[in-house]
């Protein structure tokens, strides 16, 4: 069973309550799981904290995510728990930063990690926030029993790629449609909020499930003058 497992949280000391912020009179956080749910998969979860259920289960029921809540800053362990609740084979991991994922090269990406069982698969060269990792659920675990640093624990996948020796990897360049490593599509700041206010506006009309294509061009029209 593939699940896209959205992580997200309430607190953020740069852009505090960020994932409730309207994009268009909808969330943050709403409209990451609208981008995501153009990608192919059994289930959607919305991975979360205790803290921040209460605001976010109305929200995951709308875009059809089920929602779950586990450990604030081990969130690996948090995916864990998803995996072992929800028997899941294959996570497509995804944070609730990003609301302009590329749901075309997200698709591709894991059909890549399927066809060569992947333990882990990501591009390389997409804009910052435009890429989510594809991962299995037995590595997931594997890390999740040996990762002890905090540092690999709230990131979630270094321990994987930092060990070679123990997961297969893949990490390609992504086709050149959807290259563009000196974009910022993540929001963090006011700023990337700002500025994905205006680049939501632009893409409204365009199809979700070709961000990556639309939005490479979208951005050097709105950003690039």
């Amino acid at each position: 069973m593939t699940c896209i497992a959205l992580q997200a949280r309430l607190d953020s000391t740069r852009l505090p309550g960020k994932s409730l912020l309207l994009i268009d009179e909808k969330p943050l956080i709403f409209r990451v799981m609208e981008a995501l749910n153009c990608i192919p998969a059994d289930l959607r979860i919305l991975a979360c904290t205790e803290d921040s259920i209460s605001s976010f289960k109305p929200l995951a029921a709308e875009a059809g995510f089920e929602i779950f809540a586990g450990p604030k800053d081990d969130v690996l362990e948090r995916y864990c728990q998803v995996i072992r609740r929800y028997k899941i084979t294959r996570v497509i991991r995804a944070t609730g930063d990003n609301p302009f994922v590329f749901t075309d090269a997200a698709t591709a990406i894991n059909a890549e990690a399927l066809a060569i069982n992947a333990d882990y698969a990501g591009y390389s060269g997409l804009p910052y926030g435009a890429g989510v990792e594809s991962v299995s659920a037995s590595a997931l675990l594997g890390a999740g029993n040996e990762a002890s640093s905090p540092y690999d624990r709230e990131h979630v996948c270094p321990y994987l790629y930092t060990h070679p020796e123990l997961f297969s990897l893949h990490h390609p360049l992504a086709p050149l449609r959807w290259q563009g490593s000196n974009l910022r599509l993540t929001v963090d700041t006011q700023e990337d909020f700002d500025r994905a206010v205006c680049l939501y506006g632009a893409l409204k009309n365009e199809p979700l499930r070709y961000y990556g294509t639309t939005i490479i061009k979208k951005h050097e029209e709105i950003f690039k003058k």
